[in-house]
């Protein structure tokens, strides 16, 4: 295994990192989880809007919500949605499905009734745990679905009596964020709660290789699908990313902001795993965009570690109120689900004082499968090295291995890669090679020494005249303009040429004219890699988690 003529990011370990991890350290991700909520006792586990939740207090939460999963005839194998923002709800929720034996089927709560519909059916849920401003939306699909369990939940009901009151009332009555619904037989999260003390989990041993949750994938290039992942998938990564980050911070003394949804999966294995396996205390972000509630967290604990994405860090560096903050206790920020900007990295640490390293992975991966060294011993513009347990390579339209510096396909093999699709055998065999490999759609290269760089995706790519033009690369350029906050690069139909390089602008300094950018671009990039079509937009549309979206640009 410590042969670096076929590993050779090995070489690049800084010390204490080892070159693999034990999978099967433990027999289930309840395992781990029972271990952990019993040795950090009275810590914070998860902090929101101001209430702190012990992990002695999740620990009795989880047992009771799982109870009450099993009193409504739930059985080991069914589904549960868990559809909410950031809140103290969410990993009680989920701590307690899994110890009840259920499979989590994390959703976005931001999706349109025929999004939940797809999911839901496919997924064959049973369950769901739904924050009330989506209640309408469920509403509009229940009946084309198996879910007979249907628990409500506020964003105010776990902060306290009077905190929760207010919050609700300003939700409800003043910003009107919860449209009126109909749902028979719901209950609310804390009826569940109280009803589960009437009742106890039977002991049930889960496997390794038992499907615990099914991550659905974006759908941006077809339909949505349901990677399955299994207890050894999840406890792998975890123990990865464990590895990874381990050697530089102080166990069970960290506190990591956590803005990206837990219900994402980068969250879901970084925040509500790894870090909260090392007795770190999460800081939940309900909404990532009111920049306000950032701050505010910021000022009430001393933040040692985030995670983010490109987008997020950008917007915060240029926040006048942020800028105001201490980050004297900061160790590191993880950027992941999106290209890092070069421009943003170096503002950002020209802020903290302290790295921004970019990771890698994707759902089907559990999903991290790359990650540069937190202490910024790492390469800046890459994805980082391979995680321990872990080999990725770069292979050509027909799988063949690329050497060093050519560009291809990026494959992924480890622990984490998942089992396959739920119920989707044909879509499984075209990303999951017979011996395991992983087709990840990425495009990449890899240099002499192990560290990889993402070129783009295989579906981004835009095709000028016969020439490859990667929208990274474009973005990576205008990032570094002083004058402009956010760029997307798509290419749009063109008689001539196949294609052409759109942008997409959000102005930092409103002087800016579409000349500037052009000039810039011809100073920087080749000819036919120059945009020619430019819009200047307000903002840019995003995902949920930070994403630009491409697609909706490609769309307009």
């Amino acid at each position: 295994m410590n042969n670096n003529e076929n590993k050779p990011w090995l070489a690049n370990y800084p010390s204490g990192i080892p070159a693999n991890i034990n999978p099967d350290k433990y027999s289930s991700l309840v395992e781990m989880i029972d271990e952990t909520l019993k040795k950090y006792g009275d810590k914070p586990a998860f902090v929101c809007m101001g209430q702190e939740l012990s992990f002695s207090e999740l620990d009795a939460h989880a047992n009771e919500f799982g109870a009450y999963m099993i009193s409504r005839g739930l059985e080991p194998g069914d589904k549960i949605a868990l559809m909410m923002p950031n809140l103290l709800q969410y990993p009680i929720a989920l701590f307690g499905a899994l110890r009840a034996g259920l499979i989590i089927v994390n959703t976005n709560p931001l999706y349109t009734p025929r999004e939940m519909k797809h999911q839901f059916v496919d997924s064959e849920v049973k369950a769901i745990v739904v924050a009330e401003n989506f209640c309408k939306n469920l509403q509009q699909i229940i009946d084309h679905t198996n879910i007979k369990t249907i628990i409500t939940t506020s964003i105010g009901e776990m902060l306290g009596t009077i905190k929760g009151s207010v919050v609700d009332f300003m939700v409800k009555k003043v910003k009107r964020m919860v449209p009126a619904y109909e749902l028979p037989n719901a209950v609310s999260f804390k009826e569940a709660l109280t009803q589960g003390k009437k009742f106890k989990i039977p002991y049930r041993k889960s496997n390794p290789g038992d499907v615990i949750a099914l991550q659905y994938t974006g759908g941006t290039t077809g339909v949505s699908k349901g990677a399955m992942l299994t207890n050894r998938n999840l406890v792998a990564n975890m123990e990865q990313i464990k590895s990874m980050i381990s050697p530089y911070i102080k166990e069970g003394e960290e506190v990591a902001l956590s803005p990206l949804p837990l219900y994402h999966i980068f969250a879901f294995s970084v925040n509500c795993m790894a870090l909260l396996n090392m007795g770190c205390t999460n800081i939940l972000i309900v909404n990532p965009r009111d920049f306000s509630t950032i701050v505010k967290a910021w000022k009430g604990y001393p933040v040692s570690l985030m995670t983010g994405v490109n987008t997020l860090y950008n917007g915060l560096a240029n926040d006048k109120a942020f800028r105001e903050l201490d980050f004297s206790n900061m160790v590191a920020s993880i950027a992941g689900g999106t290209a890092l900007k070069t421009a943003v990295a170096e503002q950002w640490e020209e802020l903290t004082g302290k790295p921004l390293v970019e990771g890698y992975g994707l759902t089907e991966s559990s999903p991290v499968a790359t990650l540069n060294p937190i202490d910024g011993s790492g390469r800046r513009g890459t994805i980082g090295l391979p995680i321990p347990s872990t080999i990725l390579r770069v292979v050509d339209e027909e799988g063949n291995v690329l050497p060093a510096d050519e560009v291809g396909e990026i494959q992924i093999k480890g622990p984490q890669v998942m089992k396959g699709y739920f119920k989707r055998p044909e879509e499984t065999a075209k990303t999951l090679t017979e011996d395991g490999w992983l087709n990840t759609g990425d495009i990449a290269k890899m240099s002499a020494d192990g560290y990889f760089q993402i070129v783009d995706r295989k579906k981004d790519m835009i095709l000028v005249s016969g020439f490859n033009v990667y929208p990274n690369e474009i973005e990576d350029v205008l990032a570094s303009h002083p004058k402009i906050m956010e760029v997307a690069a798509v290419g749009v139909p063109d008689e001539k040429s196949g294609e052409v390089v759109k942008v997409f602008i959000v102005k930092k300094d409103k002087s800016l004219k579409e000349k500037e950018v052009i000039d810039f671009c011809r100073e920087n990039l080749t000819g036919y890699k120059v945009p020619k079509q430019l819009a200047f937009m307000d903002e840019l549309p995003k995902s949920t988690v930070g994403k630009i979206l491409r697609r909706e640009l490609r769309e307009l």
